[in-house]
């Protein structure tokens, strides 16, 4: 892959890179899209990072088709696909990890200690790898984009990072490969997620501005639903993803939640322009 990434440099190639972690939907795809749009040459990567994974979390059990994977990516006109096994990224002796300190360590950090040290390492070896010029990321995941924007900007990486828009299900559900853990009844309630990011844009639109009233009338909402155990709601800045007490005029923000939907954690967010 690094042969290949240098000799496509050489030929003056623009390369573009969607990372995943494979059973790829309509969310990657758009990624991909998006790559193609604005690339000479597009790289998908599946791996499926065990570190950044805790041990009581679903590591064995994420979802993974890597045949159906490929039909996809063919499908969508990926040039390159790099599968990587686990012993070629962390060979015996591995060591070496990265953590960005302040935005890693709220909200998804809180609930998910080892979670982003995990990501930013991974994301760093697959960029020296795949050695990319433009990468793309799902703005799903706000905070984890943000941290790698961060890390990109620290350590003086050679990449540009495009944050993709959220693709959603047609009721709203934001397209995730832990869907398919939800049960019919579940699946229902999920949607009380998408409901309380539109139910907060609306008071938000209607004139508050106090991020601790929106908060607050947000989580009101999941208290009806018995399936739902809320891990927070947050609103930060887009760029810094600091915690404002007050919503400024000219200023972009994340409502953003996490849950627990039975057994199945999901995230979601939406960005608002104030």
């Amino acid at each position: 892959m690094q042969r290949l990434s240098d000799s496509l440099r050489a030929e003056g190639k623009k390369i573009g890179f969607v990372p995943t972690m494979g059973f790829l939907h309509e969310g990657h795809i758009s990624l991909i899209r998006q790559s193609k749009a604005e690339s000479d040459v597009t790289v998908v990567s599946i791996f499926v990072n065990p570190t950044q994974f805790a041990p009581n979390e679903d590591f064995n059990k994420y979802p993974r088709d890597i045949e159906k994977d490929k039909k996809i990516l063919e499908d969508n006109g990926v040039d390159y696909v790099f599968i990587p096994e686990a012993g070629e990224i962390y060979p015996s002796g591995f060591q070496t990890f990265i953590e960005v300190q302040e935005i890693s360590k709220k909200f998804e950090g809180e609930f998910r200690p080892v979670h982003f040290k995990g990501v930013t390492t991974i994301v760093a070896i697959l960029f020296n790898i795949v050695k990319p010029h433009v990468t793309f990321f799902g703005q799903k995941d706000a905070q984890q984009a943000a941290i790698i924007k961060q890390m990109i900007n620290d350590l003086k990486f050679d990449v540009q990072i495009n944050v993709c828009p959220i693709i959603r299900e047609p009721d709203g559900l934001a397209m995730s490969s832990r869907n398919v853990y939800l049960s019919k009844e579940e699946r229902g309630d999920a949607l009380a997620l998408y409901s309380s990011l539109m139910h907060g844009k609306k008071i938000i639109e209607d004139g508050e501005k106090n991020s601790s009233k929106i908060i607050s009338s947000l989580k009101n909402n999941f208290e009806a639903y018995k399936n739902i155990q809320l891990d927070y709601v947050g609103i930060v800045n887009a760029g810094n993803f600091k915690e404002p007490d007050f919503l400024k005029e000219g200023n972009e923000y994340y409502i953003l939640i996490a849950a627990r939907v039975g057994k199945t954690r999901l995230i979601d967010n939406v960005l608002i322009k104030i």
